[in-house]
């Protein structure tokens, strides 16, 4: 079995571009978190799954990301350094994960994002996310907090509209602003204004939050694009499970990361994937969650697009409805 210095020192050879390949790191994590991860290995065993009989990744079983709601799911034993939680839009329990590392959790988060969009210092992050701001433990706020400061530029601005607009307007510096919100803000906004961001980019994170009904997710954007005059909603895709994020430059069609793999399984049968096109549950293999559990079956439904490429067309109906990254298509 790999120690897990051995996974990490593997996962950093991938990301500097060593021969080691995405299916191979992922197998190791695979058989290092079957070892080391009590939830997961009891899964594996109710399964009736043995470790030496995954070859491939399409044979991996995915952890339902509900464990994270009722166990701490952790491979080896170690001491956390936070606990990020999911946010809920009623007295749900609600998911915890637990970080062991915070520095490597946002430099993962900030080679998702510059593999997407290039260097952080590039960017100015202008950020609208109120609900989260009201609780101390989003992975999201530590990540756009952790830009903010990389880049130098920037800021909170929670239910401050006003604010936010007239630092757009006076703004004089060489940067892209990047204004980043939680959707059911973003819609407030515009509501209230109708204003030329055409320069910036607009990234909404999804949920409502219970503050307004949901809308298809193009609706919303038509809405954005009017209101703001931008030609494009960018998006992000993460979930308080996960390390890792994809990010969607328009169109609602995402791009995984390198950190990522996303296999979709049929709706009734989790271990029969659908062809590229077709609906499915997104079930995500992050890599830079060896700590935890990289294998995680959401409660998302999606569409294969191909390439690496995906569409996330709301929630499966038994799942608990979340704030999270996502919209109803309709």
């Amino acid at each position: 079995m790999h120690s897990r210095e051995e996974i990490k020192r593997k996962y950093l050879d991938f990301i500097v571009g060593s021969n080691i390949s995405f299916d191979d790191l992922a197998l190791a994590v695979f058989r290092y978190q079957s070892e080391t991860n009590p939830v997961y290995k009891t899964f594996l065993h109710y399964l009736s799954i043995e470790e030496d009989s995954v070859e491939s990744i399409d044979q991996i079983p995915f952890l339902p990301v509900s464990m994270f709601k009722k166990y701490k799911v952790k491979s080896g034993y170690w001491k956390e350094e936070k606990i990020f939680e999911s946010s809920s839009t009623s007295d749900i329990v609600t998911s915890k994960h637990y970080i062991r590392d915070l520095a490597f959790y946002l430099e993962n988060a900030k080679i998702d994002f510059e593999e997407s969009y290039g260097d952080l210092k590039d960017f100015c992050f202008m950020a609208l996310l109120p609900s989260y701001l009201e609780r101390n433990n989003s992975s999201l706020v530590f990540m756009v907090d952790y830009f903010i400061k990389k880049s130098g530029c920037g800021g909170f601005y929670k239910y401050d509209y006003d604010k936010l607009l007239e630092d757009v307007k006076t703004y004089n510096g060489s940067k892209k602003i990047v204004l980043i919100g939680v959707t059911y803000a973003l819609l407030e906004m515009a509501l209230k204004n109708t204003i030329d961001l055409s320069d910036l980019i607009i990234m909404e994170t999804g949920g409502m939050k219970g503050r307004r009904k949901e809308l298809p997710r193009a609706e919303v954007h038509r809405i954005l694009k009017n209101a703001f005059g931008v030609d494009q909603i960018h998006s992000e895709y993460g979930m308080t499970e996960l390390l890792s994020q994809s990010y969607s430059k328009g169109d609602g069609i995402f791009k995984t990361s390198r950190t990522m793999k996303i296999l979709f399984s049929d709706i009734y049968d989790p271990f029969s994937y659908v062809d590229i096109g077709r609906q499915g549950k997104i079930n995500v293999i992050d890599i830079a969650n060896f700590d935890t559990c990289s294998f995680l079956a959401t409660d998302d439904l999606g569409r294969n697009l191909g390439d690496g490429k995906f569409e996330v067309l709301g929630r499966t109906d038994e799942s608990d409805i979340r704030g999270c990254n996502l919209l109803f298509t309709g």
